[in-house]
């Protein structure tokens, strides 16, 4: 059992040594897109909600 352990920890390490890590620089970039986005989109999300929220509010009071 410890054997089957050992072996899986060894296979888990030999990918990990084999993947291609992004420069710090690159990961840097991508956060602050991601960020970006999620900023745009809550904006656009906000403004869509609040129009719908003004048109059903106007089809209730009617």
């Amino acid at each position: 059992m410890l054997e089957r352990i050992a072996n899986y920890l060894k296979g888990v390490r030999g990918e990990v040594d084999r993947v291609s890590w992004p420069a710090r620089n690159e990961v840097i970039s991508l956060t602050a897109l991601i960020l970006l986005l999620v900023v745009v989109l809550t904006i656009y999300i906000w403004g869509v909600d609040t129009i719908l929220q003004a048109i059903i509010r106007f089809f209730v009071q009617l």
